[in-house]
């Protein structure tokens, strides 16, 4: 199978690899624009460029995707597919230029979960599974016919930093597969149950504050969720404070959500509006990730005292 690969952020890159060392092939990449990154505001290629540099591979890097030279230059490529992996929606135009299409991998077990952040609102969500899904590209975002799916557990104690490349490299299995299962002419697809479908959409930077009167399975999972970036916050002083990891139990105190009902040497829990939230790794703006216990040292906050929500 030819292929122009589509992609651009790490989740994308096993998948690439994985490609690189199937019997496929891989003629050119699409990724994004390189960008300003870091303190220093270098400027840095996407993880998928990376890699297309070391295997001598053509790189287009277009602002739009609906660029017609960029459609001219797809087309002197003689390819049978493309196939994407976290990157952004291909006009129509562009999906009917390869002889078989474009598929995608997308990290959910499809209908649920459709959109941009699926790995995010599963964990959100409190869902005890998830999975990865290869399906074919139509114009209505996430809505093609299935090709293949796998499923794959959550731990309690996953964050987004954590599942997601568990989800990566189970997905480059499986898109392998898929190509496999085209070539061979074996893979029979399943139209989407549009009525079972979810959304995933984006996730901004502000849904991370905290709301203490929600309860502390709900914070757990939104803590989770977000982590390590954009990460679920509370604010300390003037400054904002991300809980990276947390804990929870169901025991209630008459406190008001917010404040801290219990502090020891490596521990601190927080009453929300049901059950307390006990914070296992914490970032102060401008600082180093802590685990609990290493923040503890240099906090003053103590039994009685409220964050703000």
């Amino acid at each position: 199978m030819k292929i122009i690969f589509m992609g651009t952020p790490d989740f994308a890159v096993p998948a690439f690899q994985a490609i690189v060392d199937s019997r496929h092939e891989i003629l050119a990449v699409v990724t994004g624009p390189d960008v300003a990154r870091g303190r220093g505001c270098l400027v840095q290629s996407t993880p998928v460029k990376c890699l297309a540099l070391n295997e001598n591979l053509p790189v287009f890097q277009p602002v739009s995707l609906k660029d017609p030279e960029l459609h001219a230059r797809l087309r002197e490529i003689q390819t049978d597919l493309y196939v994407v992996v976290a990157f952004r929606i291909l006009p129509p135009e562009m999906i009917v230029i390869p002889r078989l299409g474009a598929i995608n991998l997308h990290a959910s077990l499809l209908p649920k979960y459709r959109g941009a952040a699926p790995i995010n609102w599963a964990l959100i969500n409190g869902e005890r599974a998830t999975g990865v899904t290869v399906f074919q590209i139509k114009p209505t975002v996430d809505t093609g016919d299935i090709l293949l799916q796998e499923r794959i557990d959550i731990q309690p104690d996953d964050t987004y930093g954590t599942l997601a490349p568990r989800l990566a490299e189970s997905g480059a299995r499986l898109l392998v597969k898929a190509l496999d299962g085209l070539t061979a002419g074996t893979i029979r697809v399943i139209p989407q149950d549009n009525d079972a479908a979810t959304p995933a959409p984006k996730i901004f930077p502000e849904m991370g504050k905290i709301n203490w009167s929600k309860s502390a399975e709900e914070l757990k999972n939104l803590i989770h969720g977000l982590s390590p970036i954009p990460g679920a916050y509370t604010i300390i002083g003037d400054r904002r404070l991300k809980i990276l990891k947390a804990t929870f139990d169901n025991n209630v105190y008459p406190d008001v959500p917010g404040t801290i009902v219990c502090r020891q040497k490596a521990g601190l829990a927080i009453q929300t509006g049901r059950g307390l939230l006990k914070p296992t790794e914490l970032q102060l703006e401008g600082r180093k990730p802590l685990s609990i216990a290493e923040f503890l040292c240099g906090f003053s906050g103590q039994v009685g005292d409220r964050f703000a929500s």
